[in-house]
């Protein structure tokens, strides 16, 4: 029995080791752990953390400007209006998503989205929020002015509905740690899966014109 229980003592490190595929890890990681003195990972969060969330005059207002040298005003207000529009029409839009301006004269364009943003799908979890938010697009010859704005939320409609705007919910104050070095745990997921739309639209904008 104890050459038994000796065994399986011996043979509990190799399978706890055997539990991860050296070949799975992230590049950094196998790389850190060759290399005393490194962080055994890099911080999941760091994209999301201080200056992610950018507020102008009180209000949450992501922007950029998108790059589309040798096009007129008029042909980047039509790429963009299209754009936006095939954006209303996706699976994951309410049927309030719709553009409401389109300037030809003053060249901007306007939309407004009501859309699910999911935080976890699975066979025993479906976590999401209704996210709503607009969209403005102010063209010219050669480029475009863009904002995401007037963000909010509609959080467990289904059981015990929540209303946040991202003012109150997933600026640097409300959705860090005091360290600022991760996400708030509820907050948080919030603040990550909005920039990651945000990213994901102005991302996509701008290769309109590439």
């Amino acid at each position: 029995m104890r050459k038994i229980c000796f065994f399986v003592m011996m043979c509990l490190p190799m399978l706890v080791m055997a539990q991860a595929n050296v070949w799975e890890m992230p590049k950094e990681s196998r790389v850190a752990k060759s290399e005393p003195g490194k962080p055994a990972k890099p911080n999941p969060d760091e994209k999301y953390l201080a200056g992610a969330v950018p507020v102008v005059d009180g209000r949450v207002v992501f922007s950029t400007t998108i790059n589309a040298p040798g096009k007129s005003a008029n042909q980047i207000q039509d790429a963009i209006s299209a754009f936006l529009q095939e954006m209303t029409e996706e699976e994951n839009q309410f049927e309030q998503s719709r553009i409401l301006v389109d300037d030809k004269e003053k060249h901007t364009v306007c939309a407004t989205y009501q859309e699910w943003l999911v935080f976890k799908n699975s066979a025993l979890t479906l976590d999401r929020t209704r996210l709503y938010y607009n969209i403005i697009a102010d063209c010219k010859d050669g480029s475009a002015d863009v904002q995401m704005c007037r963000i909010h939320y509609l959080y467990e409609e289904e059981r015990n509905p929540q209303t946040m705007s991202a003012e109150e919910w997933i600026t640097d104050k409300e959705a860090l740690t005091k360290s600022g070095q991760k996400l708030s745990r509820i907050s948080g997921k919030f603040r990550r899966k909005t920039v990651d739309r945000k990213n994901y639209i102005f991302r996509e904008l701008q290769a309109l014109f590439k």
